[in-house]
């Protein structure tokens, strides 16, 4: 059985043991049941073209939430998780879920550090710098690119301790492991939106 996620970006796959990625343009059949979740139309589109049968998840995925639109992706995250805590994905976006006794009670999105970077790019040439996640956020920037760098992160940084608190945290997606380390309870999972999608298939 192969998972796959169908991301912003790319299309995450899992078969049990690793996981891989590819583009639209690098996919190839499969003969392996496959399933997945999708919150890209056209990457979708590109998947089934090669696998008809890929079976979409999303109808399996059920989470108690009042949160109106809550992407697919989310929702798997949060049940991958479990009854308590708080997932932080950090991908294209970053997404900040709650749970609370086995219901979502709300989240937040933030831009990924890309996006940052390129919000910063569209209002001047002169901002247009790479997000260094690596700025010492004890010192003062002396630079317009470490400033750039610093208010980028610092942001996200503070928002996230104002809401994680003292509860159980679980980071997930490409630069979930980095802001892991800001967190001293911090866990850094990389397949728990696979297990999430686990535990909503076992349930039908």
């Amino acid at each position: 059985m192969i998972l796959c996620d169908i991301g912003h970006s790319a299309l995450h796959f899992y078969d049990g043991k690793k996981i891989w990625h590819r583009t639209p343009q690098t996919l190839e059949p499969f003969t392996q049941p496959l399933h997945y979740i999708s919150v890209n139309p056209a990457f979708e589109s590109a998947l089934l073209e090669i696998c008809p049968r890929a079976h979409n998840l999303e109808p399996c995925v059920r989470l108690k939430s009042a949160y109106q639109g809550l992407g697919v992706d989310r929702k798997v995250a949060c049940l991958g998780l479990g009854d308590d805590g708080v997932v932080v994905d950090a991908g294209s976006a970053i997404s900040v879920d709650v749970m609370e006794h086995g219901v979502h009670v709300g989240g937040v999105l933030l831009p990924g550090f890309r996006a940052y970077q390129q919000a910063f790019k569209s209002i001047s040439e002169v901002l247009d710098h790479p997000i260094n996640v690596r700025v010492d956020l004890q010192t003062l920037p002396q630079s317009t690119a470490q400033a750039l760098s610093f208010g980028t992160l610092k942001s996200v940084v503070l928002l996230l301790q104002e809401l994680i608190g003292e509860r159980r945290v679980v980071f997930t997606g490409g630069d979930g492991k980095f802001l892991s380390a800001f967190f001293q309870r911090g866990v850094y999972h990389k397949w728990l939106i696979f297990e999430g999608m686990q535990r909503a298939l076992a349930w039908n």
